[in-house]
Formats: C-alpha cells, structure tokens, sequence
C-alpha cells in the first residue's frame, strides 16, 4: 500500500488504485446463512454512495459524530469508510444521545432514537434488503443509498490528524488508526493478498482492526464471519480452503 496515506479512505483509494477487482470483504453471517463477497471496486462504490448520502442528504460535516451501532457487518465497514471519506467522527456503540446522527440496525432501534439528528435504520438483510416496513423515525439506508453517486468528493478537505474513530472509550485520529492498522496487520503476519478469517466482533478496536482495517492496510482482504460459534469445526475447515483463508483472528 502506500505509505503517504494518512486515513482509512486512502487506503481505501490505494486499493482501488492498485487492483479493483481483487476481493476487499467476503462476509458470512452462520445464522442465515448469507454470504456476499465485494471486491475493493464494488465496495468502493458503496463506500462513495454512502458518503454521498452522509454528505449531502444527511448534512453531515467534519467533526461531526455519528453514533454506529451495527453489529460485524459489510454494511458496517461501509459506513466505517463513508464517515473517513467525509471527515465524520464514527463513535462505534456510542451513545445516540450525544452524537449528531445515529446509523442503527434492527435490534437497537429504540436506543437510537435518543439521537435527535437525522437517524438512519439498516435492516441487515441479505443482499441489502430494506425493512418490510421502514422504522418510524428513521431512514432506511436500503431505500436511500441506490440513488446516491457512485463518485464521491467532500466538501472539505479530511484532516489526517482529527478524530476519526472512538471504540471502547479511546478515540483515534485518521492518522493514529492508520498506523495502529499497519501495526496489527504487522502482528498478524498479513502482506499483500493476504486472507485473513475473523469472527471478532465490531465493538473493539482488535474487532474492527482483523475485521477491516489490518488487512486493508495490508493490501489484503477480509474473510469477516458473524455468528462464526454456529459453525463447527468441520464447517470451518471447508471456508478456510474455499475461501483461500491465509491467516485467521478468531
């Protein structure tokens, strides 16, 4: 990767540099039985149409923060780029109470609603489904983010050296995150093409680290598995060889 970049949108902006269509995220959730893959061109592109909507319909700005209190999800690593991309402050499990906008799932909706800025609701359905019925007092991502350009440029400019990220009580700059990102992914052995399997979940840094950010900063990609416990070890060898696994951070 290279080593000027200084926040996880360019990482994200290297990759697709370097090799569009190699795969960024494959995801497994073992409850449903969902599994989709994206390559670094197409998860870019919903990275871009995400911040998109963050940027424009939703008004956010540099500095912002947004409450996101999603699960390990591919939608959750969207939105973890999107707020990069535009400058937002992603405050994983924080409280909506204090941010300026919420991005919820299904489960915490009614915690959401203590934010009074926009709020936005994903149903985490295969394929991006939206909700049957769209939660009262919310956007549904589903139904928003489609229309939303597929090239993204903020308003302003991303300060490498501003809050990015807060997980766990502890708050990083772009810049930090970025060189957290290399040094785990230097710890797990990851290099370029790298596979790394992981069932982490997304409410630590070592959680979001294996879950995205390391292999990203690597070069590499993410085999990211929810619910991995419902699978057993036999189960577990067959994703490893089919899905070319390399390392793993369970």
């Amino acid at each position: 990767m290279n080593s000027s970049d200084r926040t996880p949108a360019d990482l994200l902006r290297s990759a697709l540099a370097e090799d569009p269509a190699r795969s960024a995220v494959t995801f497994y959730d073992d409850a449903t039985g969902e599994r989709v893959e994206l390559s670094v061109a197409t998860f870019a592109n919903w990275v871009a149409k995400t911040a998109n909507l963050l940027q424009g319909d939703l008004a956010a700005e540099p500095g912002d923060r947004l409450a996101l209190l999603l699960p390990a999800h591919w939608q959750s690593a969207v939105w973890l780029l999107a707020c990069s991309s535009v400058g937002v402050v992603a405050d994983v499990q924080g409280d909506p109470a204090a941010a300026d906008l919420v991005v919820t799932g299904p489960d915490t909706l009614e915690r959401a609603r203590a934010c009074r800025g926009e709020r936005v609701a994903l149903a985490l359905r295969p394929l991006g489904g939206r909700f049957p019925q769209t939660p009262e007092g919310f956007a549904d991502y589903a139904v928003e983010v489609p229309s939303q350009g597929d090239r993204f440029a903020p308003f302003a400019p991303v300060d490498a050296d501003a809050p990015a990220l807060t997980v766990g009580g502890a708050e990083l700059t772009g810049s930090q995150l970025v060189d957290r990102a290399r040094q785990d992914a230097g710890a797990l052995g990851l290099v370029p093409g790298s596979r790394l399997l992981t069932g982490r979940t997304y409410d630590t840094w070592e959680g979001l680290s294996a879950g995205l950010f390391a292999p990203l900063a690597a070069g590499g990609s993410v085999v990211l598995c929810r619910h991995l416990g419902q699978l057993d070890a036999d189960g577990l060898a067959k994703r490893t060889e089919s899905e070319r696994v390399t390392d793993t951070a369970v």
